[in-house]
């Protein structure tokens, strides 16, 4: 019997609130008088800001010396006034920088929702400091506060850059090119950590209408009825154990260019397993992050209008929960994927790379010159390199390039990874054309090695961010929770395709 599925949203309820909620960020030759706080970017050479009323050593006695992370505040008549070193002034970059800005910004979490920012004496252009110091306090400041009635912390509410001469409307266009990142971060992590009971697939589909409508981009909705049409067997073998409907949610940007960039994100809402059901540890409190891919494309998109991106960017969201039930996929039973290609079930919780081949095929079907997924794929991945770093895997080493210059530029780190051929046996299957899980060794390239069988000869960059994709803790501007990981680092591609 097939019930209904229990619904927990409240009445007018937003998986992201926090756009509009977002920092008014201004700039200002010298700070203005009526803020919480302040906070000085301080390198260990270079003259130290007249206003703090101390020299170094001083401050050496206190136990700052302004090295590469450390921080102090400073007991001040009216705001309080917090140190942030930044180290040598010759290695100083907008990695850096933007680092120190986070560590300002959390350090006056607790003193109020506006804060002051100076940068002085650095050598970097002016435009890059600013863009640096917004996207660090702001991405630092950020906290899912929608189901909270009393937040711990301030939102940050008001921030000044003050970059002592130089010329305002300069640090202004730094500041404009931070806002659309920011925003595509805060739209990725404010949906992955949205709890799998307030935001499903179809509810996910709602909302991308939404910001399709504010931000400038289409958005057409898939449900199972035209699922089935299109013959999607992945994403409906992997919905076949839920009482929630599965959607294709595929977006397109028209930037009248002549490029077109494909991209796929899996978008599992919550992911139990399935029969395959994972243990009950704190790994299955994450799984309503496992949608993390198809959050940082959404997330993209909201960036691509103000970036002036002129190449025309599509993106195929595959969403749905992994549940078990009378009714869910079994070990052993093999899906037909878009396009005709079966694949035999090893493992219920191999899920993503299934819903994710249907994605790919489409992709491929409807021209795109090159492809990037983005994917919570693998344990693998996670082991391999950790929760600061992704895997980066591809067909064609020039997309795979681009991909890795917009992960350093944003600061988004990605390592390639070997695209193994040997071990493409691995996948092989009795009964059907492929099987979805390998051996127990090199996971992350095994996946990959299956996602690439659904893309032919079409350029193909893939991202695997279960490592990368939540923090335990904060991280310099990367919050603790959902790191909204990707979302920059694919507004980057995009405006650089």
């Amino acid at each position: 019997m097939t019930h209904a599925p229990h619904k927990l949203v409240p009445e007018g309820f937003t998986p992201v609130p926090s756009l509009a909620a977002l920092a008014h960020v201004t700039t200002a030759t010298h700070v203005p008088p009526a803020v919480d706080a302040v906070a000085f970017l301080v390198t260990t050479d270079g003259d130290l800001p007249g206003d703090i009323g101390l020299d170094r050593d001083a401050l050496a006695l206190a136990g700052f010396e302004a090295e590469s992370g450390s921080s102090i505040v400073l007991a001040k008549a009216g705001s309080p006034v917090v140190l942030v070193g930044l180290g040598a002034a010759a290695e100083v970059t907008v990695n850096s920088v933007r680092d120190g800005a986070a560590s300002a910004a959390r350090a006056t979490a607790k003193k109020g929702g506006s804060l002051a920012i100076v940068a002085a004496g650095l050598s970097l252009p002016a435009d890059a400091v600013a863009q640096s110091v917004t996207e660090g306090a702001t991405l630092a400041r950020y906290r899912y506060r929608a189901l909270q009635a009393k937040p711990k912390d301030h939102a940050l509410s008001e921030l000044t850059v003050v970059v002592p001469g130089a010329d305002e409307a300069t640090i202004a266009s730094g500041i404009a090119a931070a806002q659309p990142g920011v925003r595509a971060a805060v739209v990725a992590r404010d949906l992955a950590n949205t709890p799998a009971g307030f935001l499903t697939a179809t509810n996910m589909a709602d909302e991308a209408t939404r910001l399709g409508a504010a931000f400038g981009f289409d958005v057409e909705t898939y449900d199972k009825a035209a699922l089935i049409a299109l013959g999607c067997g992945g994403l409906l073998g992997v919905n076949a154990g839920s009482v929630e409907e599965p959607r294709m949610i595929v977006l397109r940007y028209r930037g009248g260019g002549e490029g077109h960039l494909g991209m796929v994100g899996k978008g599992i809402m919550y992911d139990s397993g399935g029969i395959s059901l994972k243990p009950s540890d704190p790994m299955h409190l994450l799984m309503k992050i496992d949608m993390g891919g198809a959050a940082a494309i959404l997330g993209a998109f909201t960036a691509l209008r103000d970036l002036g991106v002129s190449a025309n960017v599509s993106a195929w969201l595959m969403c749905t929960d992994n549940m078990p039930s009378g009714s869910a996929t079994k070990l052993g039973d093999v899906l037909v994927a878009r396009g005709g290609k079966t694949v035999e079930v090893k493992n219920t919780d191999a899920e993503g790379r299934l819903v994710m081949m249907d994605g790919l095929v489409l992709a491929t079907e409807d021209d795109v010159d090159a492809v990037i997924d983005i994917a919570t794929l693998t344990g693998a991945a996670l082991m391999a390199l950790g929760k600061s770093t992704a895997a980066l895997f591809g067909n064609d080493q020039a997309l795979v390039d681009r991909v890795r210059a917009a992960a350093e530029t944003v600061d988004e780190p990605v390592w390639q990874m070997p695209l193994e051929k040997k071990y493409r046996k691995q996948l092989d299957s009795d009964i059907a054309d492929i099987a979805n899980l390998g051996g127990p060794f090199a996971g992350a390239t095994t996946a990959a090695l299956f996602l690439s069988e659904f893309v032919g000869d079409t350029p193909w960059a893939h991202l695997d961010i279960a490592g990368t994709m939540q923090a335990e803790a904060d991280d310099a501007w990367r919050s603790a929770g959902a790191t909204g990981y990707g979302a920059r680092l694919l507004a980057q591609v995009a405006r650089d395709f």
